[in-house]
């Protein structure tokens, strides 16, 4: 894949220089990020290849929403690998930093998801289904210890939640607003705001996927 404005060793340097900087300790994280980075760098490439308005084959680390991907893949490759969690816990960090999104390390991400805007998203320790969309200010959570589970190509509007014993069908759209608490969907279908403490379930008239993803 081709990295635009550095090459590899540059991303590593730039890397590290950003967690030096954001975190001034006297850790040492370049031979975990050098050792993973092609790796994360792969995954990666699957998710932008499969995002409609990005370029096939190249990643633009000024590129927020694929930075913000890069470094959740980045730090989950190094956890899953090692089991050491020095280097991963700097890079969830970064990422809240830089980012606004709390995605930690352990959270097993699809393989192709798009973050629209990552700023006040919430992830949880679910099951997460291919091709989920997830906009500004969306929160998946745990409720008394249980996680939600979602289906494939799940999309998830501003402010919307997906909270505790639920289970989310393929193709379910979340519009702007919408909270499910321990509550199933049908899938294939576009959930609405609660009206007399249920939410509504309607046919989705235009398929969202569509125009985000190369399907």
């Amino acid at each position: 894949m081709e990295i635009l404005r550095m090459d590899r060793d540059r991303l590593l340097r730039y890397v590290v220089q950003q967690l030096r900087n954001a975190l001034p300790d006297d850790f040492d994280p370049r031979p975990d990020i050098d050792a993973h980075l092609d790796e994360a760098l792969a995954r990666l490439q699957i998710c932008i290849d499969a995002v409609r308005p990005w370029r096939q084959g190249c990643f633009d680390p000024l590129h927020s929403t694929q930075y913000c991907s890069f470094l959740y893949f980045l730090a989950h490759t190094i956890w899953r690998s090692t089991g050491n969690a020095d280097t991963p816990t700097r890079l969830f960090l970064l990422n809240k930093a830089l980012n606004g999104i709390d995605l930690f390390y352990e959270i097993e991400m699809p393989p192709v998801f798009f973050i629209g805007h990552s700023v006040g998203v919430v992830f949880a320790k679910a099951t997460y289904g291919n091709y989920l969309v997830i906009y500004q200010n969306s929160t998946v959570g745990k409720n008394h210890g249980v996680a939600p589970v979602l289906g494939q190509g799940v999309v998830m509007y501003p402010g919307t939640a997906i909270i505790g014993g639920c289970q989310v069908g393929d193709a379910t759209v979340l519009s702007q607003g919408t909270s499910l608490v321990n509550t199933d969907t049908p899938g294939h279908c576009t959930v609405y705001p609660a009206e007399a403490g249920k939410v509504t379930f309607k046919t989705t008239r235009r398929d969202a996927l569509q125009d985000i993803f190369r399907l």
